[in-house]
């Protein structure tokens, strides 16, 4: 993959460029940016760089042979790991080497793809994939070898926030005193999630969200009107994976509109009506037998949602992006429930919620127990 194949962030290739240029690349490198900003495209357009001693972005075709093996994410010297588990095929010990095949179909079919899509691939919806201390050995060991070309050895984890605390010690050492032409690059949507030490030791990079003109002239380059283009920019809110998905109708967010909508309604008509209490019950099993990534993916929305109603009853709706796709709910009629009184209590429990579904709590009772305090907190006079 190359620089002027992955969109937006000139300021920050020309930084990795120069720095390659010059000889001066950081060993370790933290890549911070939301989801489908495209920080690992641009991850691996670096680590493309490197590898194939381009000078220029216009020389790009540099070193055919090394470029051919890189856009195949088949070079010796350029290593993956990312968040893996068990599965039919793998019962223990999962390594990212067990499922390199899925990777590459993975990036260079959804290359601004988040987690959720990559675990769809794995077919492992209802597991949490996690980087453990057995793939940060398979990591120093790679890394202690000699590189097969006689260059750089790049080491690209994606979704390093996924580490464990074992695995994150185990490559403490490695950070800090790498092998010689070793560079290992860490991407996360989440610098909060990753070990202080280790951030004390990676030079960190910030990616912003992609400015709407880039994803409208990426989204006119695939046929999309220049008017739905505009339309889908800004719902995607800087998101070019959720921009993609949005032209295919294969957005979650359809799924969980519909899911936040009975969800409201059912807990509006629940006050002061038992009988209506069974249907939260209900949404709460049928919420609890999806996976935890997607439940996860959900409870996120559900914040956004809130956040958004805020901004609009506060006659904030610059700020605002989100359109609901059904006809018979409207955002602006619901934002009035949605003030200064209950906002606080309402993003608590969902947060709360995030963090019982990531330690693996019972569905049912998590979303069981959400549906009630929501039904109060709906109610709530600002």
């Amino acid at each position: 993959m190359l620089f002027n194949e992955v969109l937006g962030h000139a300021h920050l290739k020309k930084h990795l460029t120069q720095s390659a240029d010059s000889g001066r690349i950081p060993h370790a490198q933290l890549f911070v940016g939301p989801e489908g900003s495209g920080v690992l495209p641009l991850a691996i357009a670096y680590a493309q760089y490197v590898l194939c001693g381009n000078s220029s972005e216009e020389n790009d075709n540099g070193n055919s042979s090394c470029n051919l093996k890189c856009n195949h994410l088949t070079h010796p010297d350029l290593h993956f790991v990312f968040p893996v588990t068990t599965t039919d095929k793998i019962k223990s010990h999962p390594l990212s080497s067990n499922f390199l095949e899925q990777w590459r179909s993975f990036v260079q079919a959804q290359p601004y793809g988040n987690l959720f899509d990559w675990y769809k691939i794995l077919e492992v919806d209802n597991k949490q994939g996690i980087i453990g201390v057995d793939e940060a050995q398979e990591i120093v060991k790679t890394l202690s070898l000699k590189s097969y070309e006689g260059g750089y050895k790049v080491m690209i984890i994606w979704m390093a926030e996924r580490m464990n605390s074992a695995a994150s010690n185990k490559l403490l050492k490695l950070i800090e005193e790498p092998p010689e032409k070793t560079l290992l690059i860490l991407i996360t949507e989440d610098e909060a999630q990753i070990m202080q030490t280790i951030l004390s030791r990676c030079q960190i990079l910030n990616f912003p969200p992609l400015a709407e003109v880039e994803i409208v002239q990426a989204l006119k380059g695939r046929g999309i009107s220049e008017n739905d283009a505009l339309k889908i920019a800004n719902s995607s809110n800087g998101n070019f994976n959720k921009a993609l998905d949005l032209i295919n109708q294969d957005s979650e967010d359809l799924i969980f509109e519909k899911w936040f909508v009975n969800w409201v309604r059912t807990a509006f008509r629940a006050r002061g009506n038992k009988a209506v209490i069974s249907e939260l019950l209900a949404w709460g099993e049928e919420l609890s037998k999806t996976g935890r990534e997607t439940q996860k993916k959900f409870l996120l929305f559900c914040i956004d949602v809130f956040r958004q109603a805020l901004l609009i009853n506060y006659k904030s709706e610059k700020l605002t992006y989100m359109e609901f796709s059904s006809v018979d709910f409207k955002l602006e009629k619901f934002a009035p429930f949605v003030h200064g009184g209950n906002i606080m209590e309402i993003t608590k429990e969902l947060e709360e919620a995030i963090f019982h579904v990531e330690r693996n709590g019972n569905g049912k009772i998590i979303f069981t127990d959400l549906s009630i305090k929501l039904t109060r907190f709906l109610h709530i006079k600002e």
